[in-house]
């Protein structure tokens, strides 16, 4: 039996690491970081040294770097991704090259080297897009079910997909700014008081890889429910956990591109999803170009759901957030280091 060995594209970034120690501590023997950042390799790896870990220099967009990195690989987690809202904004095209580009190189790439499964990352922005990155991100999603969908259910490698919002004290998240705004005495800088988010810890989103690695049928895509909070409600949390309830908010307006709520799951996902309890598993459409038995005989249950989004799941107040905030070890350093000033 061929040897577990795991690829993590984008491996140096908030996901890809807590991935990566949740491997390690399972006893995975064997996980390969691809990448192009050689200084966040190179920190990881003085970090880490571990014989079990190997990286690899490349980029999603250049299909050998990729194919060096994939031979013998029987998992992967495609992680890489340019993911700020932003700077896709002002250069979509180079998230054309990494998020649309890049992950065919990927899918494919595992398909023709025979390997086991591979689960993508998306996005709650790839649903109902407005904005480059999410319009990137939902063509990702279409390129891995078309390939699913060609290579079919009995093919030796199982292509699934996971979508989740926002990860908390990720990257993206805005919980380190506002973390580091109140540290620094700077107002906390909210685009909108009501926009609200799903908050999703990293070990949740790790968790919710693992399901689709276990239960993923060829095309699967698999969503995490998740609670949520507006940012108004975040900010008040987070000032009272640092003691400063009376520090200030400065309202900046929305971002390029800002949504004013996350959807995590559209009606007509929903419409051919399973209710796994803590997930939802939607389920590939597998049907060819002959549409004919679908407009004679109709989808009845399309109408029987609504979209799933940050405004109609489960909202947190502000002790609640509090408590699911103290889950986070980031946090719980932060303030350790706060309170010992």
């Amino acid at each position: 039996m061929q040897q577990d060995c795991v690829l993590i594209t984008g491996g140096t970034g908030s996901f890809g690491r807590t991935m990566l120690q949740d491997l390690l501590r399972r006893g995975c023997p064997e996980i390969r970081i691809l990448s192009r950042d050689e200084e966040k390799q190179d920190m990881l790896r003085n970090s880490l040294r571990s014989p079990n870990v190997r990286f690899y220099i490349g980029d999603v967009r250049d299909r050998d770097s990729v194919d060096r990195a994939m031979a013998g690989v029987t998992r992967v987690f495609h992680a890489a991704a340019l993911k700020q809202v932003p700077s896709c904004e002002f250069f979509p095209m180079e998230a054309v090259r990494t998020n649309i580009v890049g992950s065919e190189n990927v899918v494919r790439a595992a398909v023709e080297a025979g390997v086991r499964s591979i689960v993508c990352l998306s996005t709650d922005k790839a649903v109902f897009p407005v904005n480059a990155m999410g319009m990137s991100k939902a063509m990702m999603e279409k390129i891995a079910c078309a390939i699913a969908r060609s290579i079919g259910p009995d093919a030796p490698t199982t292509i699934a997909l996971v979508r989740y919002g926002n990860v908390m004290y990720s990257r993206g998240s805005v919980i380190p700014l506002f973390v580091r705004q109140i540290k620094e005495g700077a107002p906390i800088t909210i685009t909108e008081p009501g926009m609200t988010r799903f908050l999703m810890p990293l070990r949740d989103s790790v968790a919710l890889v693992h399901h689709a690695f276990t239960h993923a049928r060829q095309g699967d895509l698999f969503i995490r429910k998740a609670p949520a909070a507006t940012l108004t409600d975040l900010a008040t949390a987070l000032k009272e956990l640092f003691g400063r309830p009376d520090h200030p908010v400065d309202i900046i307006g929305w971002r390029h591109g800002e949504k004013l709520y996350e959807t995590l799951a559209s009606a007509q996902d929903l419409s051919h999803s399973e209710d796994m309890g803590e997930y939802f598993r939607v389920s590939m459409d597998g049907r060819d170009l002959n549409y004919r038995p679908y407009f004679t005989e109709g989808d009845i249950h399309a109408a029987e759901h609504r979209d799933y989004h940050s405004h109609n799941t489960e909202r947190l107040d502000v002790e609640a957030i509090k408590s699911l905030l103290l889950s986070l070890p980031e946090l719980a350093a932060e303030l350790d280091a706060w309170n010992r000033r």
